[in-house]
């Protein structure tokens, strides 16, 4: 059991084939690949390097843009997948993590290797905000798509709030790393965007 990876080929196979599903612009294969070659970047940070692997393999893999509770759908398709590879509280771990990107907010963990784990992991998910501008925009309207459904008011007014509660935070970021790396310029997009956001409405 302590042996075989979380994450194995199979797996990845059956994961990547939900992230290349057709309505997915932004939340597809792309997404999770440029988090784990973040993961690898901080690897020594890692406390359990493969858990918070495991995290960003599922973190998305139910996605679907009209429903709420698509966290906890792929925390609980984790902890389906992932039964018997690893122990209950591990697995607790991942799905904590998992769960937390709904809000951003840090899980309460007793351990701080634990926590900061989950640090680098939500900072990881939210790095495109801090992209360069060209790719930041290109991030947004690949949302938009993922949302097209919506009427452009509703959109403007939705997409507003969530920026405007990333920029009223002390930090986007939970780690120094990340503050450093992308802070400044995540601002930067967002305040550019809600502007964008604001004019045209």
């Amino acid at each position: 059991m302590e042996n075989e990876p979380l994450i194995d080929d199979a797996l990845k196979s059956v994961l990547s084939a939900l992230y290349r599903a057709e309505s997915r612009h932004y939340h597809n294969l792309a997404h999770i690949e440029a988090m784990l070659a973040l993961a690898s970047d901080y690897r020594g940070l890692l406390g359990d390097p493969e858990a918070v692997e495991a995290a960003i393999w599922f973190h998305d893999a139910i996605y679907d843009s009209k429903a709420k509770d698509n966290e906890a759908q792929s925390a609980a398709l984790a902890e389906k997948k992932l039964a018997g590879r690893t122990d209950p509280s591990r697995l607790d771990r991942i799905s904590a993590m998992i769960v937390a990107t709904a809000t951003h907010q840090l899980p309460l963990f007793d351990d701080a290797a634990a926590t900061r784990d989950a640090s680098l992991f939500l900072d990881m998910d939210l790095s495109i905000l801090g992209a360069a501008p060209d790719a930041f925009d290109a991030y947004e309207r690949a949302v938009r798509r993922e949302y097209a459904w919506v009427e452009e008011p509703m959109w403007r007014a939705g997409r507003s709030a969530v920026l405007k509660s990333f920029l009223a935070r002390p930090h986007i970021f939970h780690t120094e790393e990340f503050r450093q790396r992308f802070e400044p310029q995540a601002r930067e997009n967002g305040t550019r965007s809600l502007q964008a956001l604001q004019t045209a409405s």
